[in-house]
């Protein structure tokens, strides 16, 4: 069996597979999935191995609608398995207007995600009595658990004044329903996140060391883009903002050295053997033809995560 000493770090690993996500399940398989370039559906690989992934089968579980919701801009989708079944966040548009970009659920509950059906559970609930959760803007949704209990992170625009891209966190009622109100974790405030457009998007959670480390992704989806974080104490009120500190620079960019530009939309993974990875997605080319969000040539790419004298996560081209 291919081992985690056999991948090769920070270069092209799946081809054109941008927001990568790769989930391992309770019989150690890996499953990967990704946005297509088409944004056309939903796509599932599963091997035995990360490496596996790259030349797996990949089959299409699910395709957009021709017209109505979920009919264009099929985006970032998650793969999770909650409560005995398995569920796909990902996020969709109107093709009669292609920026409605909302939230939506799909739900298997047969044993085998590629070959068992999926039911659509429509757009992610808010909690009642909730009135601002995905009224605008909204997409890049990741679930984590933690002591017994469900989370949801996500991005969403300000629904009034400048079009803001904050990130905000919820409890999870059930896999398609919030159990409380949006709390705002972070928005743009510094320049490193206000290139282009004001964005924080793309979070992933990754724990360690009695904290709770969480990723995400700034500015336009170009050379800038870029990896932040905030930190919680493990004993913290998740849902206290002030739980959460944001790192003041980011803490992965581009490296024209490297020839890696734009990293970012990360998850988090174990290796076979036990090494903590990093999927992300970056470009090899400095200059984009055309408009960057149709652009192909964002990679999925991993990185071995290690971990500095406070336990904190480095983030390093150098593994």
């Amino acid at each position: 069996m291919s081992k985690s000493t056999d991948l090769s770090y920070n270069k092209p690993w799946i081809l054109q597979r941008a927001d990568p996500y790769v989930y391992r399940h309770t019989d150690g398989m890996y499953y990967f999935t990704a946005s297509l370039p088409e944004y056309n559906g939903i796509a599932l690989r599963r091997s035995e191995t990360i490496d596996g992934l790259r030349e797996a089968e990949e089959t299409m579980v699910w395709r957009k609608h021709d017209k109505g919701i979920m009919s264009v801009h099929i985006w970032a989708p998650e793969l999770h398995y909650l409560d005995g079944k398995w569920y796909i966040y990902f996020a969709g548009g109107d093709i009669d207007d292609v920026w409605e970009i909302r939230p939506y659920v799909l739900e298997c509950a047969d044993e085998d995600p590629i070959t068992g059906t999926w039911v659509e559970k429509g757009m992610m609930q808010a909690s009642d009595g909730d009135p601002y959760s995905f009224v605008d803007f909204s997409l890049d949704a990741t679930v984590f658990e933690h002591r017994g209990e469900h989370y949801y992170v996500w991005a969403e625009k300000v629904s009034v004044g400048q079009k803001i891209s904050n990130l905000y966190i919820a409890k999870m009622e059930s896999p398609y329903k919030l159990k409380t109100a949006q709390v705002l974790l972070t928005s743009p405030t510094y320049d490193w996140e206000r290139v282009g457009f004001w964005v924080d998007e793309g979070p992933s959670v990754i724990k360690h060391g009695g904290k709770i480390y969480l990723t995400f992704s700034a500015s336009e989806t170009g050379i800038d883009y870029c990896m932040g974080m905030l930190t919680a104490d493990e004993d913290a009120d998740l849902l206290d903002p002030y739980a959460w500190k944001k790192s003041r620079y980011p803490v992965l960019r581009s490296d024209p050295k490297r020839g890696v530009y734009g990293p970012g939309h990360n998850c988090f993974v174990k290796s076979e053997d036990g090494k903590d990875l990093m999927i992300y997605h970056a470009r090899t080319e400095a200059e984009i033809v055309g408009n960057p969000l149709y652009n192909p040539n964002r990679h999925a790419m991993i990185m071995e995560i290690k971990w500095d004298e406070n336990g904190a996560p480095i983030f390093s081209y150098e593994s």
